[in-house]
């Protein structure tokens, strides 16, 4: 890369850093190519974006930031998962080092708060936005359901009572 590359680079990270919900910073010596496209793809499903950044480069892009407080956590071989959704990148980036022992995950950011490696695991246990919304709309519904079962229980009970009056008429 020459400067301009770089400088272009610093900034787009720059802008990255802001803009997300949540970075994970992770270790990923010893993954294969297969694997890393694997992941990459998992992420991207899920909303997220998987980057291998230059330590040093990604040190100056989170002067500024929010995430500055993570910049320790760039030694070795790092990558950066990052979404705006809160808990997709935690929750993508959780679940892959699960089932791959390579990927081993450093820490990471959620806005100001920087989380260190269970924090981030914590993070991917929480349901997603999308989960969140569901329930909510679901809780909203579920008094209106009940809301009409009250109203149509006294006219159940009022039509089995007349029913009841016109099976005692018959037999008498």
């Amino acid at each position: 890369m020459d400067r301009a590359e770089k400088r272009e680079f610093v900034t787009s990270l720059h802008e990255t850093f802001q803009a997300s919900g949540t970075v994970v910073v992770a270790h990923y010596a010893g993954l294969t190519v297969a694997q890393m496209n694997d992941y990459r793809s998992k992420m991207r499903v899920a909303g997220g974006t998987v980057r291998v950044a230059k330590n040093r480069l990604a040190k100056i892009a989170l002067e500024g930031t929010d995430a500055a407080g993570i910049s320790n956590l760039f030694e070795g071989q790092t990558l950066i998962a990052y979404s705006s959704d809160p808990v997709a990148a935690a929750k993508v980036t959780n679940d892959f080092a699960k089932g791959n022992d390579k990927l081993v995950i450093l820490g990471g950011s959620m806005g100001a708060t920087t989380l260190d490696a269970d924090g981030v695991k914590a993070l991917a246990t929480m349901p997603s936005l999308d989960e969140l919304r569901a329930k909510l709309v679901g809780m909203i519904n579920t008094p209106a359901t009940r809301i009409a079962g009250v109203l149509q229980a006294p006219a159940g009970q009022l039509a089995r009572v007349f029913g009841a009056y016109a099976k005692k008429d018959e037999a008498a």
